[in-house]
C-alpha cells in the first residue's frame, strides 16, 4: 500500500507573494483522492521531528538560531521566507514526513511526502525556501540506524541540490546526483558526486537521453540499497523559474525512468516533491499527480 506524508501545516499561510506555490499542498491530495489514485487511508500525518535528528545533520548553533528566531537579516533574506514559529514548526513536520516515508519505503518499496525536497538547506544555513534538509536528515537516520548501507540521492529538481551536496561532501555512504539547469539558481554551484548541468530550453528528448545515459550506470556502479528521489516539476517549460523545456509527458517519462529502475533493481525509494512554479496551478498539480500515478502503477 502506498503511504503518503501530508499535514495541514504543509499549506501554512504565508504573505500573499508566497501564497501561490503553497496551494499545491492543498490541491494535490484532493486531486489524488478525487481521481482514485490513492485513498484517504493512504495518508499519514507526520509529527514534529526529534531535535536530536535535526542536529545529526545540521549544526547545533544554526538550529538554535532557527528555533529561537535569531537569524540575522541577511540569513533570513537568503531563505526567502519571513521567519515565524509556525514556519519552523512546518519545516520540522515536513522533515519527519520524509523520515517516516523512508521507513514505509523499506516496508513497501516506495513511499512519498507531499512536501519536502528542501535541498538548498546546508549544514549551517538555509537558502532558497529551504530551512532544514529533509532528505539529508532521513538519509542520516537510515545510516545511523543501520537501515541502509549505501544511499543514492537522485535530485532532478531544476535547481542544483547544493545543500545536499555540501552536507554529504565527506560522506561516501551517500552518493549525490543532481541534474539541473546550468544557468539557474544557485549561481554558485556546490560539487555533487555527479552533476549534469543542462542548457536553457533543454527539451524532452535531450533531457531523457541524458538521464537514461547516466542513471542506470550510476545504480550499477554505486550499488545503492536505498534511493531518495527529489521529483521537482520546475523542469516544465511552463515553469516561471525553470528555464528548461520539458512537456508534461516528458516530466512523466522522467519519473517513469527513475521509478522503474528502482523497481527493477529492488531498491526502496522515498520521493519528495520539490519545486514547481508554473503560472497555472493546474500544470503543477498535474505534473506532481503523475508521479503518484506512476508510483501506484509501478510498485502497487
Amino acid at each position: 500500500m502506498l503511504k503518503v506524508a501530508w499535514s495541514e501545516v504543509y499549506a501554512h499561510p504565508l504573505p500573499e507573494n508566497h501564497r501561490f506555490p503553497m496551494l499545491k499542498y492543498e490541491l494535490l491530495p484532493e486531486q489524488l483522492i478525487y481521481e482514485g489514485t490513492i485513498k484517504e487511508n493512504a495518508f499519514f500525518r507526520p509529527e514534529p521531528l526529534d531535535e536530536a535528528l535535526i542536529i545529526g545533520t545540521h549544526k547545533s548553533d544554526y538550529w538554535h538560531k532557527l528555533k529561537h528566531q535569531q537569524l540575522s537579516r541577511t540569513e533570513i533574506r537568503k531563505t526567502g521566507f519571513p521567519m515565524s514559529k509556525q514556519l519552523i514548526a512546518r519545516e520540522i513536520i515536513i522533515a519527519d514526513g520524509t523520515v517516516q516515508a523512508a521507513l514505509f519505503a523499506l516496508k513497501y518499496g516506495a513511499a512519498c511526502n507531499i512536501a519536502g525536497g528542501t535541498h538548498h538547506a546546508f549544514t549551517d544555513r538555509g537558502e532558497g525556501f529551504c530551512l532544514l534538509n529533509d532528505m539529508a536528515i532521513a538519509a542520516n537516520y537510515l545510516l545511523d540506524n543501520q537501515l541502509a548501507r549505501q544511499i543514492l540521492m537522485v535530485d532532478l529538481d531544476v535547481h542544483q541540490g547544493n545543500g545536499t551536496a555540501e552536507i554529504f561532501q565527506h560522506q561516501p555512504a551517500v552518493y549525490t546526483f543532481s541534474m539541473h539547469g546550468k544557468k539557474n539558481y544557485p549561481m554558485h554551484k556546490e560539487q555533487s558526486d555527479l552533476d549534469i548541468a543542462l542548457e536553457d530550453g533543454t527539451d524532452d528528448r535531450t533531457y531523457l537521453a541524458q538521464l537514461a545515459g547516466a542513471l542506470p550506470a550510476l545504480i550499477d556502479r554505486v550499488a545503492p540499497d536505498f534511493i531518495f528521489y527529489q521529483a521537482g516539476v520546475d523542469v516544465l517549460a511552463t515553469d516561471k523559474l525553470g528555464r528548461l523545456g520539458l512537456s508534461q509527458d516528458g516530466c512523466k517519462s522522467r519519473d517513469r525512468l527513475v521509478l522503474s529502475l528502482c523497481r527493477q533493481h529492488g531498491i526502496p525509494v522515498a520521493i519528495s516533491m520539490g519545486g514547481g512554479y508554473s503560472e497555472k496551478i493546474a500544470h503543477i498539480v498535474e505534473a506532481h499527480a503523475n508521479t503518484y500515478r506512476l508510483v501506484q502503477d509501478i510498485f502497487f
